[in-house]
Formats: C-alpha cells, sequence, structure tokens
C-alpha cells in the first residue's frame, strides 16, 4: 500500500513536473518565434541602411570628384559677373578687351 501511494505520488510529481516543462518549452518556442522575427526586421533595416550609405557614397564621390572643376566654372562665373557690373557702372568697355 506505500508503494501505491509513492508511486502515484511519484506520478503525479512527475505529470506535473510534464506540464510545467511543456509549458516553458511553449514559451520558449514563443520567444524564439519573435526572435526570429526580431532578427528578419533588424537584417532588413540593416540591408536597407547599407543601400542609403551606398547611395550618399556615390553622391559624395561625385560632389568630391567634379569639385574643382565646380569650383572654377563658379570663379569664371563671378568675374564675368563683376566685369558686367563695371559695364554697366560705366568703366570703359576698351580695359576688359586688353585682358
Amino acid at each position: 500500500e506505500d508503494f501505491v501511494k509513492e508511486t502515484n505520488a511519484s506520478i503525479e510529481a512527475k505529470s506535473k513536473e510534464i506540464v510545467e516543462k511543456t509549458e516553458a518549452k511553449a514559451k520558449a518556442e514563443i520567444e524564439l518565434v519573435q526572435a526570429k522575427e526580431t532578427k528578419e526586421a533588424v537584417m532588413l533595416e540593416l540591408e536597407q541602411l547599407s543601400n542609403y550609405n551606398a547611395e550618399l557614397h556615390q553622391s559624395c564621390d561625385f560632389v568630391l570628384k567634379n569639385f574643382d572643376l565646380r569650383q572654377a566654372a563658379r570663379d569664371e562665373e563671378v568675374e564675368a559677373l563683376r566685369q558686367a557690373k563695371a559695364i554697366l557702372s560705366g568703366a570703359k568697355f576698351e580695359e576688359f578687351l586688353q585682358q
């Protein structure tokens, strides 16, 4: 009779342990799914940021590559505007032709 009680108690304890472990497993699986979803979202964001970085890098390369050319063109434009202003202010046109 003691053996039956001990066995029943052991079975009941093992059953509770199985239920607890099953619940823990279910929670762990839910957390795993959430972690995978979070990982996918982060990977997508990283990919988008990488693409944006590449676009910015390309844009900066273009600006740096053409900086001297743009600066020279701007200097010429400023000089042309100065000459035009001087002409409109009454300076002699011949002075500019000699330069």
